[in-house]
């Protein structure tokens, strides 16, 4: 019993002395710090292809470079870079039977100068009809590695105009097209269709550091955050231009770049190599994390921590966050154990209608069967219980609460550790 009493004692003291340690690296003024540059009118709501992102850029790196982290790979900087290509048509003109194809009921996700359809047997057709639900039949087309031509009922007239601002962004070069038909027609017996594009070529980057592990160096554990977002817009009658996003996501970056300083300053207690990334390009697509997934071994990532929009409490208070895909992998628990004793708990993700783990920065290496998962306390339902600054310019740092951030961060920090030192490996997700 004494001896029980003294273990107890040894392991108290450890725990104060741990939390004393952590309290003075992740704390509400250091958040608070951070969020105002990050959120600040003067990165320009930090928007892909714009001086404001790259700004903000330049700060993450410049706190990777105070938390000593290293280049990744080959890289003689903190900065990923990658070119897309962007396809603007200049000239439509076909048709559809009798009816005219035009600028107005056409759509193409390519990166091809030229596109020529002559017969129906050209590309593989789709019809999207009056009842099929427009996102769940349209929106995974994007990602065939194939010719598509897709017919979508006049009925989506609404859904069609958005996804054809979608599908006009930036993307991956790439020799496959799909082409997205606005029509009545859905059964026609003859096309003929010419879209010439101008191209041109635009430059992103992810920012991307890393704290190399000792016995298992070769085996990482991925900490990431989205770091743009919409840039400005039209003013809103109680608000300015900028979409500042504050929560979305320099809540989650934040965090990133404070769980770099943590680890940093735990001098090589990571058996395994940690990667801090930030990722560009989410709002448009997720094109940065798509890009960063492309350059690691997928079964040399043990874990990825993806952290999107933690600057407001979640539906069970303070002190609580939810993870994406919680059921698809053990990771959770894992986390969940290593919190025994602390007043901070994680939950299963309560918006299963959403299809939160396939929407975010984890996407991608989950499909690749890592157990990636997004945390988060947004609040993902339908109003008036969901996020009322979500997407809008009102998302600016007086709405967030600097505390529970903290909190959140730290309960992050705290729950990785077995899976950080190698004691813990989570099971893999399913590959899709």
């Amino acid at each position: 019993m004494k001896k029980l009493i003294l273990t107890a004692a040894a392991g108290f003291v450890c725990l104060l002395s741990f939390a004393q340690n952590i309290d003075k690296i992740i704390n509400a003024a250091e958040v608070e710090r951070i969020e105002k540059i990050l959120s600040a009118d003067d990165m320009q709501g930090r928007k892909t292809f714009t001086p404001g992102i790259d700004k903000a850029a330049d700060f993450i790196a410049g706190e990777f470079t105070k938390s000593k982290l290293q280049f990744f790979g080959d890289s003689k900087s903190y900065f990923q870079e990658f070119i897309m290509t962007k396809a603007k048509p200049v000239e439509i003109k076909g048709m559809l039977d009798n009816d005219s194809l035009t600028m107005n009921n056409i759509a193409a996700n390519t990166t091809s100068a030229e596109i020529n359809i002559n017969s129906l047997k050209d590309y593989e057709v789709v019809v999207v009809k009056k009842d099929d639900d427009f996102s769940k039949v349209v929106f995974p087309i994007f990602d065939m590695e194939k010719n598509v031509l897709v017919l979508v009922d006049t009925a989506h007239t609404r859904r069609f105009k958005g996804m054809q601002r979608f599908a006009g962004n930036a993307k991956f070069q790439s020799g496959v097209s799909q082409v997205f038909v606005l029509t009545a027609n859905l059964n026609p017996a003859t096309i003929s269709l010419h879209i010439k594009n101008q191209l041109t070529e635009q430059h992103l980057k992810n920012v991307v550091g890393v704290l190399p592990g000792k016995s298992k160096k070769d085996e990482y554990v991925v900490f990431a955050g989205h770091y743009d977002h919409l840039g400005i817009g039209k003013p809103d009658k109680n608000q300015d231009s900028i979409f500042n996003g504050a929560n979305d996501d320099a809540a989650g970056t934040t965090a990133v770049m404070m769980l770099a300083k943590y680890f940093s300053a735990q001098k090589e207690k990571n058996e395994r190599t940690i990667i801090f990334v930030a990722f560009t390009a989410e709002e448009i697509g997720g094109f940065g994390s798509r890009y960063f997934s492309k350059q690691l071994n997928a079964d040399k990532v043990m874990a990825m921590f993806n952290i999107e929009m933690i600057g407001t409490d979640s539906k069970w208070g303070n002190n609580s966050a939810y993870i994406t895909g919680y059921e698809k992998s053990d990771m959770g628990k894992i986390l969940q154990a290593n919190l025994t004793g602390s007043k901070f708990h994680f939950e299963p993700d309560p918006y299963p209608k959403q299809n939160l783990f396939y929407r975010s920065d984890n996407a991608t290496l989950a499909a690749l069967g890592v157990p990636a998962h997004t945390i988060s306390t947004s609040k993902m339902e339908e109003a008036p219980n969901d996020e009322p600054n979500y997407h809008k310019q009102s998302d600016e740092i007086g709405t967030l609460d600097m505390n529970n951030m903290a909190e959140i961060i730290k309960a992050i920090a705290i729950s990785s550790k077995t899976i950080v030192s190698g004691k813990d490996t989570p099971s893999r997700v399913e590959k899709q």
